[in-house]
């Protein structure tokens, strides 16, 4: 029980929503971190005032349009699947985008990671409805999906600052791989 007498998620749901609330953070993670370090990569890789943009918009413009597109691939060849194919695009562009040498390679990185986040996102959403009865226990898995996807924002700013401090920009996109990592074994 939780406090105020309501049950929490059964404990069998507990695994999937600490995978779909990774996922949303990851998704959102990603919007906010490569922001922070764009002057960083545009000086390492001599990107040109105008393509530094196409770093940001590639992954939003991929991941924005295909958004349906995911969802519908979910119906049909199934959410699990979808979701672990999501994540291993996704893993694998974050890793591929950390190792480049040239801007159209990073740009085509971060297009790559927004076709993995459209596959996603949707699904995540669609595991918490479709697995969860209606009532307090989805309720609160949705307020927590929405406070991930929050969470993930404010922490890629501040962790872009970091990690581009730390370790240079490139880590902005490893560190993904191995939250990825632990997402894919959950699922």
């Amino acid at each position: 029980m939780v406090a105020g007498g309501e049950a929490g998620p059964e404990p069998r749901h507990g695994g999937l929503l600490a995978v779909v609330l990774t996922v949303q953070f990851l998704v959102a993670l990603d919007m906010s971190v490569v922001n922070v370090a764009l002057p960083d990569i545009r000086a390492d890789l001599g990107f040109s005032a105008d393509d530094l943009l196409w770093v940001v918009n590639a992954y939003a413009l991929a991941f924005g349009g295909l958004l349906m597109f995911g969802g519908r691939l979910a119906d049909l060849v199934g959410r699990r699947r979808t979701l672990i194919a999501g994540l291993a695009v996704f893993g694998a562009a974050s890793l591929g985008g950390g190792l480049v040498g040239s801007p159209g390679a990073l740009i085509a990185a971060r297009a790559l990671q927004g076709v993995g986040a459209a596959a996603l996102a949707p699904v995540a959403f669609a595991l918490i409805t479709v697995t969860l009865p209606a009532g307090p226990a989805r309720s609160r898995a949705l307020g927590l999906w929405g406070m991930a996807g929050a969470a993930g924002g404010a922490v890629g700013v501040l962790a872009g600052g970091l990690l581009t401090e730390a370790a240079g920009w490139r880590s902005v996109l490893l560190i993904n791989v191995p939250i990825v990592a632990l997402a894919l074994v959950g699922a």
